[in-house]
């Protein structure tokens, strides 16, 4: 049956950056249908109150302090795991940060680094420590949550757009690496989605007038719309989908020049 294929049922999921936002959205779709969630962000009270909230929804969750910029909180979240239910099936690489918006040539290289770490290196590194655990269980899901501003240039946003460009050639160069051990790679692409990352570009009037007359469905998106590509490719209903990128954007993209 085609419905069983999204069946994630004993499936062991990690979600970076699942306090809040499309993560949390994210965490809550791929519980619903069945497996047990590690929600992961950088607080331990803030993991808590996420997987508390779907532990009394009857969902199976845990949560994990993990700042994905640092090495040592990563090594430490796939241990915890590990130790705990000893299989990792599924990871969303969804953790993200922006830090400066403003010209190229006035970028401080501290604020591009903590860029570069939070949003391609992190992804990098975590996919290479559950690698190896995947390709002994035979195989698993690697989510990338990239943004459609990796497609095109934005002004003032040079770090992030680098960033998010580069997280899906790392989707794409891990899915021929890694799919002869049935470890798929896939990469979603949200749109302007209502987050907290998102908050002061549309609180900005005339961003959101041009955004609107610019959109194909002419609105932002929630974070449960991004959920229902996270569930698909995690499961088996994407078994033969690897190397893909997925935009999800309300036809943003596609806005007519006339």
């Amino acid at each position: 049956m085609i419905k069983e294929k999204f069946n994630l049922t004993g499936k062991i999921a990690i979600i970076t950056g699942a306090s809040k936002g499309i993560g949390e959205a994210m965490a809550r779709g791929i519980a619903e249908f069945g497996a047990t969630v590690i929600v992961s962000s950088r607080k331990q009270a803030a993991v808590d109150a996420v997987a508390e909230q779907f532990q009394s929804e009857g969902l199976s969750a845990f949560g994990i302090e993990c700042h994905v910029g640092n090495a040592e909180h990563r090594e430490i979240l796939v241990k915890k795991v590990m130790e705990k239910y000893g299989r990792i099936d599924i990871l969303i690489n969804n953790a993200g940060t922006n830090p400066y918006f403003g010209p190229i040539h006035e970028m401080p290289e501290n604020l591009y680094q903590k860029t570069m770490d939070v949003n391609i290196n992190s992804a990098m590194s975590l996919s290479n420590l559950v690698y190896p655990i995947m390709k002994a269980q035979g195989g698993g899901s690697i989510i990338h949550i990239s943004s459609i501003e990796g497609f095109h240039a934005t002004k003032l946003m040079a770090a992030y757009n680098i960033s998010k460009t580069a997280l899906i050639m790392l989707g794409k160069n891990q899915a021929i690496e890694w799919g002869r051990h049935n470890i798929r790679v896939n990469t979603i692409c949200p749109g302007y989605v209502r987050t907290k990352l998102s908050e002061a570009l549309l609180s900005n009037e005339e961003v959101v007038k041009k955004f609107e007359a610019n959109c194909a469905l002419g609105r932002y998106s929630t974070p449960d719309e991004m959920a229902g590509l996270a569930v698909f490719l995690a499961s088996d209903a994407s078994s033969y989908m690897t190397g893909s990128t997925l935009v999800n954007d309300g036809g943003l993209l596609h806005a007519p020049l006339f």
